[in-house]
């Protein structure tokens, strides 16, 4: 009884130091990476509320998608190599080294609200402990088993890279929560051989699979009984005919200003912003903001970026610039010519 009771105070303490441990992140970002909160000069030409957004969220936005950038670069390096080759600690250190620059930033957009600080840091906290995890497995069990088995690759060596490639695709327009985790278990479980190394991935990724599958249940449960976030926003351009508008934009009027329309968010979102800017558009305004962050990749690091981040197995950087959202389309159609790939537009 005493030799459990000691062992149950060992868990016990190295639980605590874990906690600990995962929200020192936080009190840093609390503590260290704080700015001074300047109030919104500008007046918005989209007066309806519910059309109007904290511009403040497009920085809060990135990091939810450094996430998904994480998810990608691990797709990345898993497709020639093994989930040992990934950074996970690299990959931790750049949510919380990009959210430190953000929140620097934000003060002259309005600063962070509580309930977005709140978000962020259960993401984060929740991010940094399944990298922990994954990190501690990969580096010693399936580092093993990937010894075991040679150099020769095991056929679910080549099916989880292409399943993590395609949730990685997923994440960037629908939540993460909506992926069918039980499919992929059965296709590994279907296309194992005996070969060890793909007898480890079926139990080892069967089982992360499941808990996801489990959680995401959970999540799925909580969000409908709060409501989604809304899928579309609305702007204002100009330089463009109502006709020239691609086809899942909504034209909604004439303005003194240029048109006000209405897009879908998210990643095709992205992709309407730069096809809009080749045909000669202007935005004037996005959701009531005149400032947007967007990413894009280079070989170098720009000077004038907000923060940049290597990408894993890619071999390039991402760079994050804040601009006017006068500035945005004539910062898209100038990127090529700064060695730049426009790679996420955040709106709000």
């Amino acid at each position: 009884m005493r030799r459990l009771w000691k062992w149950f105070k060992r868990g016990l303490f190295a639980l605590v130091l874990l906690v600990i441990g995962l929200l020192v992140p936080v009190a840093y970002n609390e503590l260290a990476c704080v700015t001074e909160q300047s109030g919104e000069t500008y007046t918005p030409l989209i007066t309806e509320a519910e059309w109007q957004r904290p511009e403040s969220r497009t920085l809060t936005t990135y990091p939810e998608w450094h996430i998904v950038h994480a998810y990608d670069d691990y797709a990345k390096v898993i497709s020639t190599g093994d989930p040992h080759d990934f950074g996970f600690f690299r990959a931790i250190r750049g949510f919380w080294s990009s959210l430190c620059a953000l929140s620097e930033a934000s003060g002259g957009h309005g600063g962070f609200t509580t309930t977005s600080k709140q978000t962020i840091y259960t993401i984060g906290v929740s991010f940094t402990a399944e990298l922990l995890a994954k990190a501690a497995y990969e580096e010693i069990p399936g580092r093993l088993f990937a010894m075991i088995d040679g150099d020769r690759r095991a056929p679910l060596e080549d099916i989880s890279a292409r399943q993590a490639a395609d949730y990685a695709t997923f994440l960037q327009q629908t939540p993460w929560y909506k992926w069918n985790f039980t499919r992929d278990v059965a296709e590994l479980k279907a296309n194992a051989t005996d070969r060890p190394r793909d007898r480890e991935r079926a139990i080892a990724l069967g089982f992360e699979y499941e808990a996801k599958q489990a959680y995401a249940g959970v999540i799925a449960a909580a969000v409908a009984g709060t409501g989604e976030d809304k899928l579309r926003l609305r702007m204002i351009l100009s330089g463009i005919d109502p006709a020239e508008l691609p086809g899942t934009v909504t034209f909604i009027t004439e303005r003194r200003e240029g048109i006000e329309i209405e897009t879908p968010r998210y990643r095709e979102l992205t992709n309407i912003l730069v096809e809009l800017a080749g045909k000669g558009a202007d935005f004037i305004e996005i959701a009531g903001n005149d400032d947007i962050l967007f990413t894009a990749i280079t070989a170098t690091p720009p000077p004038d970026a907000l923060y940049t981040f290597p990408r894993q197995g890619y071999g390039d950087i991402r760079a994050l610039f804040m601009v006017k959202v006068s500035d945005l389309a004539d910062s898209l159609r100038g990127l090529s010519a700064r060695g730049l790939t426009i790679e996420h537009i955040h709106d709000y």
